[in-house]
């Protein structure tokens, strides 16, 4: 069963309007990611995927990490849409986040934008997007941003499996 959007107020956009297949879009947002308040990373050049029920999801420019948060992590998953994600952990000092993120080396056709990009789960990392932290989105499974900007309900939240 498809829950009921939530109403979209001036300013806003309702994940329900989003396509699927997703939509990329390039943004202009202030994206700044810390882990234990030192940067991991900073940018204006974030790209990001918009997908009917999910709140959107950050691809950030390799250029925009700080020298050496980055570390190859084991696995990979396979997105109909997008192509193959291989992973990526963050290591601050001798603190590291296995596998909080991911990045598609040779995207599918239509999502070229994400070549030399990597997204990340909020749930560990401290990310603000235009000075207001995200809350990540739920499950564990979805690396989607919520913040102010964009109303639900969200998937993976318990009850949205059949969604």
């Amino acid at each position: 069963m498809t829950p009921t959007p939530l109403p979209a107020a001036p300013g806003q956009e309702t994940v329900w309007d989003y396509p699927r297949p997703p939509r990329v879009e390039p943004t202009a947002e202030l994206v700044v990611v810390t882990l234990d308040g030192h940067p991991v990373a900073t940018t204006t050049h974030a790209a990001r995927v918009l997908e009917t029920s999910h709140p959107p999801v950050y691809y950030l420019p390799l250029n925009a990490f700080e020298p050496g948060v980055l570390e190859a992590a084991d696995g990979s998953s396979v997105c109909e849409y997008k192509g193959v994600a291989t992973y990526v952990s963050v290591r601050i000092g001798s603190r590291v986040l296995p596998r909080v993120g991911w990045t598609y080396p040779a995207p599918l056709s239509g999502y070229e934008i994400l070549t030399d990009r990597v997204a990340l789960y909020a749930g560990d990392l401290t990310c603000t997007v235009d000075g207001e932290q995200v809350e990540p989105q739920a499950g564990g499974f979805y690396g989607g941003w919520i913040t102010s900007r964009v109303v639900g309900p969200f998937k993976g939240s318990p009850g949205s499996r059949g969604w």
